[in-house]
């Protein structure tokens, strides 16, 4: 049983951040992403989750930085890009500059049909994020209730999601462990993989992710633990094995 894992690169005015909860204005900077995306490879990594910060907020793309980290490791890692994916131009730029899969969030459930549309073109190159407070999916950077996680889930189901990336809000970027029960109940309500994202703090965690992945909990974005040093990729990498 292998846990496939993926170090977040959280990018903001072309520097690689972190935020608390995902509110803007929480960064704390840790370089160029370019860099970050260097670190990880080296360590390595597979795939790079990279969260585009600036096209989540209106603020701008990173198109550029993600081709600029496919053009110099794309050969070692595969990337999944979230944050901002509203229409087809931007999904498909994603997928032109790079990226293996982007995950598409707000859009999801503001635009289920145009989400389903996507899934049918694009395939398992479409992933589905659900950012979750108690059974309540979340959207606009976590702002505004959007649905029933279940709805949300039998209708994605049904337009062949084949992977959701799963975040207990609460949990994100607090160092407070993952939501193991929540990711369960997702797992059990679904053929897709899950991909679980959010309070990893532990290598004791990814343990405990790994007794999930006969329910097909198959993967886990890390984030803050990495980069505040709670331990290497390389020592998550064994364990994650």
């Amino acid at each position: 049983m292998t846990l496939t894992l993926l170090p977040a690169i959280d990018v903001r005015n072309g520097k690689a951040v972190r935020l608390r909860r995902g509110e803007s204005g929480t960064e704390t900077d840790y370089g160029t992403p370019l860099d970050a995306a260097a670190q990880w490879a080296d360590q390595g990594a597979t795939w790079i989750h990279l969260v585009d910060l600036d096209a989540a907020f209106d603020t701008g793309d990173n198109r550029d930085i993600v081709t600029q980290i496919v053009r110099n490791f794309g050969d070692r890692v595969h990337i999944e890009v979230s944050g901002g994916i509203r229409n087809t131009a931007a999904l498909e730029g994603m997928l032109e500059a790079g990226a293996s899969r982007v995950s598409i969030g707000t859009a999801a459930m503001e635009q289920p049909e145009w989400t389903a549309s996507m899934l049918a073109q694009y395939a398992e190159r479409v992933a589905i994020g659900l950012d979750v407070k108690g059974h309540t999916v979340a959207s606009h950077g976590w702002v505004k209730d959007a649905g029933n996680l279940f709805d949300a889930l039998d209708f994605f189901n049904n337009a062949g999601c084949t992977r959701y990336v799963v975040t207990d809000v609460a949990r994100d970027g607090m160092l407070s462990g993952p939501n193991l029960e929540l990711l369960a109940e997702v797992a059990r309500h679904t053929d897709a993989r899950v991909t679980a994202s959010g309070g990893i703090a532990t290598l004791e965690d990814l343990e405990h992710l790994k007794e999930l992945v006969p329910l097909g909990v198959d993967a886990a974005i890390l984030g803050k633990s990495l980069y505040s040093g709670a331990f290497t990729l390389r020592e998550a990498l064994e364990v994650s094995r």
